[in-house]
């Protein structure tokens, strides 16, 4: 299998208040097509940092972030923010939904911000939400769904565009557990039909295991854990 995402030897670093927070003490990883890892760690152990870096978001202090062999920290903002919309789907532990859109219009955002035709885009959020279970709830706004629904939409918004990795930090994390359940059955089966890698930040055992491959991150290393 061709690696799609690459990070080779990474640290970072926070100052603060003249002291230096040693988050990540250089970690590699290399993440194939297909694949779906977890990656655990107490709450401060540097997840959410390590997803964001992979994602495009946060710098590393120094090492190598490729995607499709790209050093995406060497990239214009321009064609990184291109990327991350078109070839990289993000779900977070709090949705971040847009209030004032429903269902179908927050799924639609990302192919509309990427210039894809207006009907195209409607056809293909109302297709991945009714995939997803949300056929009865496509014109309803975020604060007239449950904690579960609005998970739901943030994933459908996540795969409108195709992307080749699915980077997730506790998207269960504010729901029950078998709602929680629920989600991480729809991301398997998402990443098993779509072929999309998945990432998945979480520190609950139980999904880690469900995944193909499991990482916990402790003392700033990823140590594999052997099932």
């Amino acid at each position: 299998m061709s690696n799609i995402l690459d990070i080779k030897d990474v640290h970072k670093y926070f100052e603060h208040r003249g002291y230096t927070l040693k988050v990540l003490k250089g970690v590699s990883l290399s993440i194939s097509k297909g694949e779906s890892v977890a990656i655990t760690g107490v709450s401060g152990s540097g997840k959410t940092t390590l997803l964001n870096i992979m994602g495009g978001l946060e710098p590393p202090t120094k090492g190598k972030v490729r995607f499709l062999e790209k050093d995406i920290y060497q990239m214009k903002e321009n064609e990184l923010n291109s990327l991350r919309n078109r070839d990289m789907g993000f779900v977070f532990q709090f949705h971040y939904l847009l209030p004032e859109l429903n269902a179908v219009e927050n799924v639609m955002m990302p192919a509309l911000i990427a210039g894809c035709n207006k009907r195209d885009s409607y056809e293909k959020a109302v297709n991945i939400l009714e995939r997803l279970g949300l056929k009865n709830r496509l014109y309803h706004k975020p604060g007239e769904l449950s904690g579960g629904e609005q998970q739901r939409v943030a994933i459908a918004r996540a795969f409108i565009m195709n992307p080749k990795v699915i980077l997730a930090d506790e998207p269960t994390g504010n729901l029950d557990r078998d709602t929680g359940r629920d989600i991480v059955k729809l991301l398997l089966e998402l990443n098993k039909k779509d072929g999309v890698a998945i990432v998945i930040a979480t520190h609950d055992m139980e999904i880690a295991f469900k995944m193909s491959r499991s990482f916990e991150l402790k003392n700033g290393v990823l140590v594999e854990i052997q099932k």
